[in-house]
């Protein structure tokens, strides 16, 4: 009898993703351009990377593959850059 009351019912397994890179570098706060962008360029090989006064103006789209460098004058990053 209990086996009339159960219902074929499709099992559907979840997988959750994980990104595979990395979408913003703190750590490199304090280096300069240079360093930042090999560091940056270890893990995201085919980044456009923008060296950045950290007062200019910036547009605000969108791009998988632009990271900007926000530096000082004397080169030194200042904010932590991520994609975009």
């Amino acid at each position: 009898m209990a086996s009339e009351n159960q219902q074929n019912v499709p099992c559907v397994e979840v997988q959750q993703t994980v990104p595979t890179s990395k979408t913003s570098w703190p750590e490199v706060v304090g280096m300069t351009a240079e360093e930042a962008e090999k560091k940056i360029k270890e893990g995201m090989p085919r980044a456009t990377i923008q060296v950045i006064p950290h007062d200019s103006f910036v547009t605000m789209d969108f791009n998988s593959n632009r990271v900007r460098l926000f530096v000082d004058s004397s080169q030194l990053v200042v904010k932590g850059p991520h994609i975009g």
